[in-house]
Formats: structure tokens, C-alpha cells, sequence
């Protein structure tokens, strides 16, 4: 397994898919292997996929010191990791609670980023997050769905603090455009692949600065995609589009009838969409 030494000697390890050009991928969660994230949808036809286990997770190893599963504090393992791949500049892909991840990198090394491909991503580093009312809105999309009333009735214990894991699992279709064979199969992988401890410190006080991070995003110069659901809750298509205006030049797309993980939902709609964006000069 490929791996490299974080700056404070953590040993992170990475998965390498596909052929073309090398493309950096962050996995969400927060704090899940990469492995979720599989080919993306048949991307890795197009790209290189150089798929990032985060600290604590998949293959990378533990570290010695839990507070640096905060997110401010793995910057410097991407930027650890661009430097490991031997590239000047990267394409960088990040999935959901990722987004935040990609967005303090970009700030912090703005000439290291070329492009930056943000799929149904979290942008609280710009100040912009989902609600527990944006959940209850974009659940309310799948009234027709014949599960609907056992995942929403859990989604209700969910956000009411009482949950169990039959909870947890009753509610996971609302993540997917639809909730089939290869959604269910997903699904089931996520509390194997997640640290559950290093999700609870990766968005600890201090992680975000938004007021700072707009001020430098905003001075980018990259271009960047945001990608977003058109049945997910977080964030909600507007909701990206709010996050996309605060980034001049920022393309915000809604995928149709897809949910938190679009390449499932629809790959060559995904597939292409990515693939046109990264292909494009300006």
C-alpha cells in the first residue's frame, strides 16, 4: 500500500485507480475511508484517481495526538500529500465533509490548487452549512418513496437525540437518489469505514475561520465546481448555490434525481460532468 509521513510523522496511505491525469481525491463523513468512495462513478476512465485515507482511517495509521483530526489541523497532510505525488499544482475532488477540508487547503496554498471539484460538500469553512429544517425539507421530496414513513419517523429520533442504530439505518436511504441493491450495499460499509471518534473532533471549535477563508477563496483565482444533489439535504442545491456565490466564478450544477452520492445515482451524468469541468482551460 502506498503511504507517505504526515508532517508530524503519521503515516498516511493512499489508493491509486485508473489512468490520465492525477486527480486528488478527499473522502467525506467526516473521517471515512476512502474506499466508499470506489471509481467514482467510472471517473478513474478519465483521471487518476489518488484516493486519500485521512488520518485514523482505511490504511493511514492513527496519530499519536487525537486533536489533529480537527480539519484545520490535515491541511497540511494534503498539502503533505501533493508534495509526496511530486505535483507543482493538482485537481482536487472533495466529497461532503471534505469540502471543508479542500476549501482550507485551497486558502492556504492558493498557487497549489489548479482546480477544485466539490461534491455534495460541506462548506462551513465559508460559513455556510445545512439545518435540521434543510433535512426535514428535502426529506419531504420522498413522500412517494414506499419507505418513506419508517425513514422519516427515524429521521425524527435521529435529530431528536434518541436514536438507535436501527434508527441510523432506517433513515440511510434519504442519502440516495435510489435506494437499490448497490445504495443498500453502500451503505452498510459506512460505520466499518468511519472513525467515529475522529469524526466527533473534526469539526472541534477553532476548525473554521469563515470571515478569513471567504477573504482568501474569494482571491483564488481557481476554478471550481461545486456539485450538488437535487434530492440531498446537505446541502441543498440553494444552499450550494449561496456557497458558490461567495466564490467569484464558482460553477454551481444540481445533478437530477441524485442524492449525497451522485456517481451512484447517475455515473455518466457524474462522470461527464467532472470530466468537462477538469478538461476546460477557463
Amino acid at each position: 500500500m502506498p503511504a507517505f509521513p504526515a508532517p508530524d510523522g503519521t503515516t498516511l496511505a493512499y489508493h491509486a485507480v485508473g489512468e490520465g491525469a492525477p486527480l486528488l481525491c478527499l473522502p467525506g463523513g467526516p473521517m471515512r475511508a476512502s474506499a466508499y468512495l470506489g471509481d467514482l462513478g467510472g471517473l478513474a476512465r478519465h483521471r487518476r484517481l489518488y484516493l486519500l485515507d485521512l488520518r485514523g482511517t482505511g490504511d493511514s495509521a492513527a496519530p499519536d495526538d487525537p486533536a489533529t483530526y480537527r480539519c484545520d489541523r490535515q491541511v497540511a497532510d494534503v498539502e503533505a500529500f501533493r508534495t509526496h505525488l511530486g505535483l507543482d499544482t493538482v485537481d482536487l475532488l472533495a466529497h461532503s465533509a471534505a469540502g471543508d477540508l479542500a476549501l482550507l487547503h485551497a486558502a492556504a496554498h492558493p498557487h497549489r490548487v489548479r482546480t477544485l471539484t466539490l461534491v455534495t460538500a460541506r462548506a462551513r469553512a465559508l460559513g455556510v452549512d445545512f439545518t435540521r429544517e434543510h433535512r426535514r425539507e428535502a426529506a419531504l421530496l420522498r413522500r412517494s418513496e414506499p419507505w418513506f414513513e419508517e425513514a422519516y419517523d427515524a429521521f425524527g429520533r435521529i435529530w431528536a437525540g434518541s436514536a438507535t442504530d436501527a434508527d441510523w439505518d432506517a433513515a440511510a436511504p434519504f442519502f440516495y437518489g435510489r435506494w437499490d441493491a448497490t445504495a443498500r450495499a453502500h451503505a452498510a460499509g459506512e460505520v466499518g469505514q468511519t472513525n467515529e471518534e475522529a469524526a466527533g473532533l473534526y469539526a472541534s471549535p477553532g476548525a473554521f475561520r469563515p470571515a478569513a477563508t471567504r477573504a482568501a477563496v474569494a482571491a483564488l483565482g481557481t476554478r471550481i465546481l461545486l456539485l450538488a444533489g437535487e434530492l440531498d439535504s446537505g446541502p441543498l442545491p440553494r444552499v450550494a448555490r449561496e456557497a458558490a456565490a461567495l466564490i467569484p466564478g464558482a460553477r454551481p450544477v444540481v445533478q437530477p434525481g441524485a442524492g449525497h452520492f451522485p456517481w451512484l445515482d447517475d455515473p455518466r451524468f457524474f462522470t461527464e460532468t467532472v470530466v468537462e469541468f477538469l478538461d476546460r482551460e477557463r
